[in-house]
């Protein structure tokens, strides 16, 4: 798993380790995975941390590799690191713009044909992409890099699904919105502009990382959604409308 040193990532790596499964732990900050795997390894499970920048992407069939060496295969990808800018259109520099790319569709890409022939080997593989709602944001101002660079995860979801539905790998997107550490120092510092972004929020509060959003993954990766691939499913408490 991707950015499991915090926030969605931590709270997905602990809801599938409330399930019994071993997580390999990747990140930039190995004192973050750390905190993590220990967390994990308290509900039973082996945590391995690697640290990585998945903006390597020449790394990344590398580091898959020993991933599956150590934890003896790979079951379930979830690619949720993202390193990109926010900023108007005409404020940002090209490095600034095609950072966000390189983190995040280059990366996903990376990741998942890597892990591909694990995943298949498994028979019953699955990839979780994280994207955002703000692809679909009534105004996206600020959020372009963001919100393009998602677009193209995906689709590259879509793609990978139907490509690698008879190679029983189902791949999925998740669009989560939670109180990550970031959001929460933002509404503790800014508790007005706070209250009316969570009054634009249908069920009344900002998710939780792992109840919300790490427990949906869950489902997602069960038998019961066997059926489900290709699929982008918002967590964001009915805030944004994906057509």
């Amino acid at each position: 798993m991707t950015g499991a040193g915090q926030g969605v990532g931590q709270g997905i790596a602990a809801a599938l380790a409330t399930e019994g499964a071993d997580i390999a732990v990747l990140g930039r900050t190995p004192a973050k995975l750390e905190t993590t795997c220990a967390l994990l390894r308290e509900r039973g499970v082996r945590a391995e941390a690697f640290a990585f920048d998945v903006s390597d992407i020449a790394g990344v069939p590398g580091v898959v590799e020993a991933v599956a060496e150590r934890l003896g295969g790979i079951d379930i990808l979830v690619n949720n690191a993202y390193s990109g800018a926010f900023g108007r259109l005409l404020e940002l520099s090209d490095e600034q713009f095609q950072r966000g790319f390189v983190s995040g569709p280059f990366a996903t890409m990376a990741m998942m044909r890597a892990c591909h022939p694990h995943l298949a080997r498994s028979g019953n593989g699955h990839v979780v992409n994280l994207v955002t709602s703000a692809m679909v944001r009534w105004d996206p101002t600020t959020y372009g890099p963001y919100a393009a660079a998602k677009q193209a995860v995906r689709s590259l979801t879509r793609t990978a699904a139907v490509e690698w539905a008879r190679d029983g790998i189902r791949v999925n997107c998740i669009a989560p919105h939670a109180l990550s550490p970031g959001l929460e120092a933002w509404t503790k510092a800014f508790p007005e502009e706070a209250a009316e972004f969570v009054a634009t929020i249908p069920a009344g509060r900002i998710g939780d990382c792992e109840d919300d959003i790490g427990r949906a993954v869950v489902a997602l990766v069960g038998d019961d959604l066997r059926y489900l691939t290709g699929a982008t499913l918002p967590l964001d408490g009915g805030q944004a409308l994906f057509g």
